[in-house]
């Protein structure tokens, strides 16, 4: 059951190609045409060759107004962008970034985000990735972009490149049949990458008093992440079957386009 493989990029932190993930009945996900990644703010379109090989002709970008304004994308050439907020319509632009601000205030963040709760709001994240009209616009923006063989290969990313992009590499996964421990082991395998991005931080948070397993909810990946996610899509729409049908509105010729794609 291997894991997406990983793409050494000198200016791309967390680059992936899920080609190569096992899927029922002996299949695959085909090779070179979905790329997961963190944000492209540092790209060197001319100066990466790892990056400049994979021909990439479609970025989905997941992440808010703010974020894209403070570190614009770099694209690759030839490439063309899509903007696809996940969070748009998410006061506070989600968990994930207000205790990423929180974690500048260690005294702070020990006292309102102890004792579990940093955990608890990112479980809400992801289920608000499943349920707000901004992220069901955004994660079918995605799967559209995917299932056009004319888009090239398509890179999606955020920020880290672990929440909003992991439950896209998650969804896509599930609508093509994955099981939940391969999908759960892709889920994780993002973790050690976006660990050692954002060391920095976590130790400047912990050496001037920060709670670690408040760190660790920030940057770390957690089984109950996904399945806050998982759970929600069951318990509203029963299945990934209705809920990319009637959740996200994607007509069955782009589902079954989306699979005869990304399916080797």
């Amino acid at each position: 059951m291997p894991n997406s493989q990983v793409v050494e990029s000198a200016t791309v932190t967390n680059l992936r190609d899920l080609g190569g993930i096992s899927l029922p009945n002996g299949g695959r996900v085909r090779p070179r045409t979905a790329f997961r990644s963190g944000q492209l703010d540092r790209l060197d379109p001319r100066g990466d060759p790892a990056v400049a090989a994979l021909g990439i002709r479609t970025v989905v970008d997941l992440r808010t107004a703010f974020e894209r304004a403070s570190r614009p994308d770099r694209v690759p050439a030839g490439a063309n962008l899509l903007v696809a907020d996940v969070m748009a319509d998410t006061s506070g632009a989600g968990a994930a970034n207000r205790l990423g601000a929180a974690m500048a205030d260690p005294a702070t963040a020990n006292r309102t985000l102890g004792g579990g709760r940093a955990r608890q709001a990112l479980e809400k994240d992801y289920r608000g990735f499943v349920t707000s009209a901004s992220a069901r616009a955004a994660y079918k923006q995605l799967l559209t972009a995917l299932a056009r063989p004319e888009g090239g290969p398509v890179l999606f990313h955020c920020t880290a490149g672990k929440d909003r992009t992991g439950w896209g590499a998650s969804l896509i996964l599930l609508l093509l049949g994955a099981d939940r421990q391969t999908v759960l082991a892709e889920y994780l395998a993002a973790g050690p990458a976006v660990r050692a991005a954002f060391a920095p931080q976590v130790a400047a948070f912990t050496s001037a008093g920060g709670d670690p397993e408040i760190a660790d909810a920030v940057i770390g990946v957690h089984p109950s992440y996904l399945e806050a996610a998982i759970g929600t899509m069951t318990d509203v729409w029963g299945d990934v079957e209705s809920y990319v049908r009637a959740g996200l509105g994607l007509k069955d010729e782009t589902v079954d386009a989306l699979r005869a794609r990304l399916t080797a």
